[in-house]
């Protein structure tokens, strides 16, 4: 059956440490079986001390993406990897086939990380993987507290981001997700699960111990806009594809617009464009690129990583925009 919109079935599996490989595999297995198209699990599921540290070919990885090939869905399997000489909490996107997409290595490893006798080494960059979903955006627990992760996926096009963590974070997940019009599923050793819409609504919320399973369905071809600039061709995009379009939500007091698309085959997101309709992240990061310009440096704080403003002008177009520094 032709589904409507760009719809995505994301399962969310939390649990304790404590559970063994075999006993995760079984979740994962049965969940598998139901149907999925991304299966997360918690941080370093299998425990972060001595004797825990995998390489990337090690079984825990070998066993989840022999699941994710047989089951043709991706899952996110953080486990405490070992990477030469280097100890890295990282998040593995493993693909329908099996095979790695990508590593997200988390860049604000918690502070008891760093005590280990082989302490965390720190992540230096937030990548966002596409996937025949989407975009797919990756952080982990104590980046929860830091903006600079969520802007770079953001910068990135990420258009849904997994968290696995340690931690349920609440609220402070639901500010990125509001900032940053990217849904957020959560995945924790605290056994439940939040999700965020692009709106930063809390959509669902589910807890249940010890090990909490949570399936929901996002729809990532919905869009929102800012009502600047947008009205006109709002209302001539309506009037043309009544049928095909609505209007879902008018948020009148944030001056959004929620579009989706009301028919199988359509993408709100491709009319919204033909109709020179601007998204809201792109408004916003168009509007900062251009007052910066005007004013001659790019306003930075100096905890972002930045020079103090307004001490110099940018020595590029790509100031404008966080970077992380180049691997070493």
């Amino acid at each position: 059956m032709e589904q409507t919109g760009r719809p995505v079935r994301v399962v969310s599996i939390s649990f304790p440490n404590g559970l063994a490989r075999a006993d995760v595999a079984a979740l994962v297995d049965a969940e598998g079986q139901q149907g999925a198209d991304i299966i997360a699990l918690p941080e370093t599921f299998l425990g972060q001390g001595a004797g825990t540290m995998e390489d990337l070919d090690g079984p825990t990885v070998a066993c989840m993406a022999e699941l994710a090939a047989r089951h043709r869905t991706y899952i996110v399997c953080p486990i405490d990897r070992r990477d030469g000489e280097r100890r890295v909490n990282t998040a593995v996107l493993l693909g329908r086939d099996g095979g790695v997409v990508g590593l997200y290595d988390k860049v604000f490893p918690y502070w008891a990380e760093f005590d280990h006798a082989q302490p965390v080494a720190v992540g230096d960059d937030a990548p966002v993987f596409t996937t025949d979903v989407g975009r797919i955006g990756l952080a982990i627990c104590f980046d929860a507290n830091f903006p600079e992760v969520w802007q770079q996926l953001a910068d990135r096009d990420a258009e849904l981001v997994i968290w696995p963590s340690a931690y349920s974070a609440g609220t402070t997940l639901q500010a990125h997700a509001l900032m940053h019009h990217y849904p957020i599923v959560t995945a924790t050793q605290t056994s439940d699960c939040i999700v965020y819409d692009i709106t930063g609504r809390e959509v669902q919320y589910e807890k249940r111990t010890p090990v909490n399973i949570s399936r929901v369905t996002l729809d990532l071809d919905r869009c929102i806009f800012h009502e600047n600039f947008n009205m006109a061709p709002l209302e001539r995009l309506l009037v043309d594809h009544g049928e095909d379009v609505e209007l879902e939500e008018h948020l009148l007091r944030e001056q959004w617009l929620v579009l989706r698309a009301r028919r199988p085959g359509v993408s709100v997101r491709a009319l919204a464009q033909a109709y020179g309709l601007e998204e809201l992240r792109d408004y916003v990061r168009r509007s900062r690129r251009a007052i910066d310009a005007m004013r001659g440096w790019p306003l930075r704080s100096p905890s972002s990583g930045g020079a103090p403003w307004p001490e110099r002008a940018p020595a590029s177009d790509d100031e404008y925009t966080y970077h992380y520094p180049p691997r070493s």
